[in-house]
């Protein structure tokens, strides 16, 4: 099994968890060892599940303001979450490829595996949703039509996204590719830095 068959197939697995309840509110049930790779995968998996069904929530146009306000905020904090845990994903790599050797023409990647399996994670809800929408009963053929068009897509681009993953993987464990990561240092979350929150001190 490849690298990311694992992660694909933990991503559907929360998928699945997370919607035999189907609610935001729903208490997470980490299958997986606190100190593995497969459960800080899955826990990145559920918070991108749930913020998923919370940026749906707050595009109701009857939405109360009070409500809105609060979903906000909360997205907010779970998006310094989502951040939060792919630096650790990316610490785990930087740790399982510390002793490699790097090769003296070895080139860097334009993003850490981490940020590319954030994608990952973000594709398997798209993939997940859109199956939905070309399966709809109540939807027109033309709907239904378009929409297993765009998961056509959403699909091959799965493929495509999963091997290019495999082979940075690969790149950095044989030395041709090393990794670098830059701490994303979000400014607007800091009190320290965001003019609004510092100014009312």
């Amino acid at each position: 099994m490849s690298n990311t068959q694992l992660y694909n197939d933990i991503f559907r697995q929360v998928i699945r968890d997370y919607h035999v309840k189907d609610h935001v509110d729903t208490e997470i049930s980490n299958p997986y060892d606190r100190n593995s790779l497969e459960n800080r995968l899955y826990l990145k998996c559920w918070i991108d599940t749930v913020q998923w069904h919370l940026e749906d929530i707050i595009r109701d146009p009857h939405i109360d303001p009070v409500e809105a306000l609060q979903l906000k905020r909360r997205i907010d904090r779970s998006n310094q979450d989502r951040t939060d845990l792919v630096e650790q994903i990316d610490s785990y790599f930087r740790q399982l490829y510390s002793d490699v050797q790097v090769l003296s023409d070895a080139s860097i990647n334009t993003e850490s595996p981490a940020w590319a399996i954030d994608r990952l994670s973000i594709l398997a809800l798209k993939i997940y949703h859109m199956q939905e929408q070309a399966e709809r009963a109540d939807a027109s053929a033309e709907h239904k039509e378009r929409c297993q068009q765009k998961l056509n897509v959403l699909l091959e681009q799965q493929v495509d996204l999963s091997t290019a993953i495999d082979q940075l993987l690969d790149d950095i464990a044989s030395g041709r590719k090393y990794m670098k990561v830059y701490r994303q240092m979000k400014m607007y979350n800091d009190p320290s830095t965001n003019p609004v929150l510092y100014g009312k001190k």
